[in-house]
Parts: C-alpha cells; structure tokens; sequence
C-alpha cells in the first residue's frame, strides 16, 4: 500500500478501468464519425445495423435493450434505414403488436464496407501495440464487452 501526498492510503497502481476507456472509446468514435458521415450514418444508425448483420431476426424492444437505447429514440433511426431499403420492419405474426426487424442485403453490405473502413483507421492507432498486445487486448476486449451489463456493474453475485 502507498500513501498519496494527502497522507490518505492508495492500493492504485494504475487508473481503474473506467477512467482508461472513456477517454479511449471517445477518441475512437470520434475518428469514426468523418467516416459515418461519409456514408450518411449516424453512431446510432451503424450500431443499429451491427446489431442486426450479427443476429437474426429481433424485435424492435429487444435491439434497444441490447444496444442500450432508448425505445422511441431508436424509432427515428429505424425510420431513416427503413425508408433507405437497409432493415425491414414487419408485424410479428405471433403479436401484431411486436414489430420485428432485420438487415436488407444493402444494409448489410453498407455495414461491412464501413466496419472494413472504421477498422483500416483503428490499425493507425492499434498499430502502436505489438501484434501480441495488439491481439491480446482485442480478445480482451471481446470477451469482456460481451459480459452481462448486470454482471459488470455487481448486480449479480456469481461469476
């Protein structure tokens, strides 16, 4: 244990994980903004289609809870991609009250073109890892990011 130079006890020996991210992830969004204009996406827009290219056939409740929105939010974005012919939305034969969506062949052809460019401009930043490092943290950061937000945020006992 160390003692900062208010004399108070401190265990840190690096930033906790939170303080290290944020600034990361806003730097990373903000270099993918120019290349979502280009394409005449929003953030919202391209995590929309992510969501949908990677999955099958979900409802409109389910893709907010995942993607962490805000149901009548989401309903401008998935007005804009629906009327661009890049997701169909559709009634729920089982409860015509459910609207469904997923991913036209352009929608999903616009996402991969570009994740491909977003991913080219990560490199220049990435780059500066060892390709072992480079790896590692890119694992890392799936396996996390792919936790429960309850189980990350200690909302659930077990591990």
């Amino acid at each position: 244990m160390s003692t900062s130079r208010a004399g108070r006890h401190s265990t840190a020996s690096r930033k906790d994980v939170a303080a290290m991210l944020v600034p990361l992830a806003q730097a990373f969004t903000t270099a993918e903004l120019p290349i979502l204009r280009a394409h005449n996406l929003t953030m919202w827009a391209y995590i929309v289609l992510i969501a949908l290219t990677d999955s099958s056939v979900r409802s409109q409740t389910r893709l907010a809870n995942e993607i962490g929105a805000d149901k009548t939010r989401l309903i401008s974005v998935l007005d804009d991609l629906q009327g661009r012919g890049l997701i169909e939305r559709y009634p729920d034969s089982a409860d015509r009250r459910v609207h469904l969506l997923s991913v036209t062949a352009a929608g999903e052809g616009l996402c991969r073109a570009v994740q491909t460019e977003i991913q080219r401009r990560e490199e220049l930043t990435l780059s500066r890892l060892e390709p072992r490092d480079r790896a590692g943290f890119l694992r890392a950061l799936g396996v996390l990011s792919s936790l429960p937000v309850e189980e990350i945020a200690g909302e659930q006992t077990s591990v």
